[in-house]
């Protein structure tokens, strides 16, 4: 695809937005940007209005190409009607495929995408394979084009915003965790949701590799829709190419790979996490011999299961990046009884009803946060619904309360987990400035 002199329209001026607008002005295009709430962008003099079918054109004349943020819905009804009149629409990481040199993996799925990424790249960079890392982790991929180069892998997390809109984008190695409904705000369906995932399969080559979980139905269905050599993870059960788990071990075709003694990470899904980035390390290049030490040096991601302190035998963990209920579910099921969950947010569309026995079962007490109706997605009252018959309430609204009453009615040996099972956006610009101002607010207890 030819970019220069081409009239582009980026609809989404945050991190990835920005970092299109800039590869576009480096091929020559002659820009815009739209925004839901647009704002001048330093450095860059290029108009930005307001998202609308009005302002769509300039003047009555359409763009040649429409770049998305992943933020923004591929079925909006003036992107279909600009791709019948034969505007291109794509995404940012289809953009970013057309530059971005080195072999690329692909990492996706509802929960764990982003610890799995980060391991990926510990252990690459640990035992000598070059590569960079971004994506939904971190840096745009559009801004990881500069520094790609033939020989350095890019190991990107890839949510299903990104994924609905490729073509051209190529995974190398391909992965996908689980699929557990999530975005349904966004999809519709959990069949949707599920089909913009299956992208990152589809579009692969017959010389590439997809990783897959042999315990979830879905992740085994995308077998059949890659021409790419399928390899599995499992922990349930032996499989004929990848990796499994057995006898507190994890197999590999070759024979013992690492104990589960040696990975520091809480909770079963973290040794499906752990299974697939071993799988794409050693698909990369890396050591077999040396990837037990690789993972038993992983520290973790921020915002996932983290610690945060310990105070008069109370433990306090920051799991703000558990923004569905399946991921809220395993971050409880990586812990024992006397809980007190901090739960609530913008609610996504899903059910939280498979809270309901391992919170019955661990929690002592569910703190709620975030907005109240008339908020339209308020998670709140819809938390109070289904989990009434679970777990007894504290309404604590904001996240200050929330650490307040923590602190007063925790005994030693109890845990707080921040885990809200729901978006940030009602009260928060993300889930990173929601676990930091966790982590800030247990800071100061004393």
């Amino acid at each position: 695809m030819e970019f220069n002199g081409k009239r582009a329209l980026v609809i989404g001026t945050k991190r990835s937005g920005i970092a299109a607008i800039e590869l576009l002005r480096e091929q020559g295009a002659h820009l815009r940007a739209m925004d839901s709430d647009p704002a001048p962008l330093p450095g860059l003099d290029i108009p930005v209005v307001a998202q609308s079918p009005e302002c769509f054109k300039d003047g009555d004349v359409d763009p040649d190409l429409v770049v998305l943020s992943p933020g923004v819905p591929f079925d909006l009804p003036m992107l279909m009607e600009a791709r019948e009149r034969g505007v291109a629409v794509i995404g940012e990481v289809e953009l970013a495929s057309y530059f971005l040199r080195g072999p690329v993996i692909g990492i996706t799925g509802s929960n764990g995408k982003t610890t799995t990424t980060a391991l990926t790249g510990h252990m690459l960079q640990t035992l000598g394979v070059p590569c960079q890392v971004g994506g939904n982790i971190g840096t745009a991929v559009t801004a990881m084009t500069q520094s790609s180069r033939t020989g350095q892998w890019n190991v990107l997390e890839l949510s299903s915003f990104q994924l609905e809109s490729i073509n051209h984008f190529q995974a190398d190695i391909a992965v996908c965790l689980n699929i557990t409904p999530d975005h349904l705000d966004r999809h519709g369906t959990v069949e949707n949701y599920a089909a913009a995932k299956a992208r990152l399969f589809e579009t692969q080559h017959s010389g590439g590799h997809a990783i897959l979980n042999r315990d979830d139905a879905i992740c085994r269905s995308f077998a059949e829709r890659t021409q790419a050599q399928v390899h599995w993870f499992s922990l349930n059960e032996r499989v004929s190419s990848g990796m499994w788990m057995a006898d507190e071990q994890i197999f590999w075709n070759e024979g013992p790979l690492l104990s589960r003694s040696q990975i520091r990470l809480r909770g079963l899904h973290n040794l499906e996490n752990v299974m697939a980035a071993c799988l794409v390390s050693v698909l990369a290049g890396a050591d077999p011999q040396r990837i037990g030490a690789a993972v038993e040096s992983f520290p973790g991601v921020e915002h996932r299961i983290e610690f945060v302190r310990s105070l008069e035998g109370v433990e306090y963990f920051n799991d703000s990046k558990a923004t569905n209920v399946d991921a809220a579910l395993k971050a409880v099921e990586a812990f024992d009884r006397r809980l007190w969950i901090i739960l609530g947010g913008k609610d996504k569309g899903g059910s939280y009803t498979p809270l309901v026995e391992a919170l019955r079962e661990k929690a002592k007490g569910a703190l709620l946060i975030g907005a109240e109706p008339p908020y339209p997605h308020a998670a709140a009252p819809l938390l109070r619904k289904a989990l009434a018959d679970a777990v007894d309430f504290v309404d604590c609204e904001t996240m200050e309360n929330a650490v307040h009453y923590a602190r007063e009615h925790a005994a030693p040996g109890d845990t707080v987990l921040l885990s809200p099972a729901c978006a940030s956006f009602d009260q928060f610009r993300n889930y990173e400035e929601r676990g930091n101002q966790f982590k800030r607010l247990v800071g100061e207890l004393n």
